[in-house]
């Protein structure tokens, strides 16, 4: 199927992903959501939702790692950690991407938005990863300012005229400058083929937003200012900022789907919308529990229970993708790159640890092939490991240093809270999910990294 419509010309592919948007975030996964997605709902109703579809880590840099390579970045021996600084190269020097290999098949390709996988002047830029085109955070720990001072183009540092690194309100919104970069790539791009990675770092705090996104929430929610003391910016009306955020998203799903109807590409645009992880914990002025967003799963960001790795994902491909179809077929960010490579054609990854989810996708489950398991890890707050094998799931906390510590499990069919330990009647599963722990990782060079 995948080389049949790669000979009727490979599709377009625009990735959309946002940052710390949780799973009950949008009403086409939560009904009570207290934010309006409508064109998230609507990608929803013209493609597939994946009810079980998972990040590839419960925190930033670990999952983009994962779409962009198709590896469990556990594998990886990275020798820097999570947020160690600004020129930090996180991934491997000449690791191939899901990029590199889409430009060899003659797409154009761009990332737009928050890299956080290495600084100016590493080994990790995006532009050294397959990407022709780069704009905006090189930096995950700038990308938490929205009216910072500078964003990157293609190794050159921008300037924005009218913010300071320290602003709650600036002249210009780096989220809004980045999706019309993107729109601008689409444009120039037309004539296609073209692979675009648009990962807005939206509604990740701090919680700035311009005004006309926020009105519509200010006086209807519950809200009480927050004083900034639990990091970030103050501000006066939290919930109606974050709302006001997520619509921000919303609104760029909007504008792509809207230049890709007038320049007469959607019927041949795959378009994937999901997010990097859980929504965040209570930081901030965040309240992921005021919104549920993790819509009943236990767990935020950070924890690998399903509330930190459950994510919502849609694709849209109309004339491909059945319109308003559902699926609970489990898959990861892992599974991003070889679902790609079979749809346009390109080569999966040599050593990559996901499947193609194209025949699920393109309305053949029948011929869909099962992982044997997927694996998680945080070191963290002890550290935490995850392994997924069908319906079950084993859980470890406290890890680091312990050996030994003992190993949680649920059964995700019957309990996809997780709140009933059943370790201790099936101890033989308890044990495959030990060998299985060990195998998926290789012990990091980095001692922040290491069990």
């Amino acid at each position: 199927m995948g080389s049949a419509a790669a000979a009727a010309g490979p599709p377009n592919v625009v990735l959309i992903l946002a940052d710390d948007l949780g799973y009950g975030d949008v009403s086409c996964f939560n009904a009570g959501s207290k934010v309006s997605t409508p064109n998230v709902d609507g990608l929803a109703r013209q493609g597939m939702r994946f009810t079980d579809a998972h990040s590839g880590s419960s925190v930033c840099t670990p999952t983009r790692y994962g779409i962009l390579t198709g590896r469990y970045a556990w594998r990886s021996r990275l020798k820097k950690g999570v947020l160690n600084g600004y020129s930090d190269a996180l991934i491997e020097p000449g690791r191939v991407t899901v990029a590199d290999l889409l430009r060899q098949k003659g797409y154009a390709t761009a990332c737009v938005g928050k890299w956080g996988l290495g600084g100016p002047g590493s080994t990790g830029e995006p532009n050294a990863h397959g990407f022709d085109h780069f704009f905006g955070h090189l930096c995950q720990r700038v990308a938490h300012n929205h009216y910072t001072d500078h964003l990157w183009r293609n190794g050159r540092r921008v300037d924005l005229e009218g913010n300071t690194a320290d602003n709650l309100v600036g002249r210009q919104y780096a989220p809004d400058l980045m999706a019309e970069d993107a729109l601008r790539f689409i444009r120039d791009h037309k004539n296609g083929p073209f692979f675009l990675d648009f990962a807005t770092p939206l509604p990740h705090v701090s919680l700035q937003v311009p005004a006309d996104s926020m009105r519509p929430y200010v006086g209807t929610l519950d809200d009480v200012p927050y004083d900034g003391k639990k990091g970030y910016l103050p501000h006066e009306t939290p919930h109606a900022a974050y709302a006001g955020m997520v619509s921000r998203v919303d609104d760029y799903v909007g504008r792509i789907m809207a230049l890709l109807r007038e320049l007469n590409l959607d019927q041949n645009t795959l378009v994937l919308f999901t997010s990097d992880n859980g929504p965040t914990i209570r930081v901030g002025g965040a309240d992921s529990a005021y919104f549920h967003s993790a819509d009943g799963l236990r767990g935020l960001k950070q924890d690998v229970y399903e509330g930190g790795i459950r994510v919502p994902l849609i694709a849209r491909w109309p004339g491909h993708v059945m319109a308003g179809a559902k699926t609970d077929q489990v898959g990861a960010f892992w599974d991003v790159w070889p679902t790609l490579a079979e749809i346009t054609g390109a080569r999966p990854p040599k050593d990559g640890d996901g499947l193609s989810l194209a025949p699920t996708l393109l309305g053949h489950p029948a011929d869909q092939k099962p992982h044997e398991y997927f694996y998680w890890e945080y070191h963290s707050q002890g550290g935490s490991q995850a392994l997924r094998m069908g319906d079950w799931k084993a859980v470890r906390n406290k890890r680091n240093g312990h050996p030994d510590a003992r190993v949680e499990l649920y059964d995700l069919k019957a309990d996809p809270g997780e709140q009933k330990d059943l370790a201790a009647e099936h101890p033989d599963l308890v044990r495959k999910a030990l060998r299985l722990m060990d195998e998926a990782r290789i012990e990091s060079d980095n001692p922040k990294w290491r069990f």
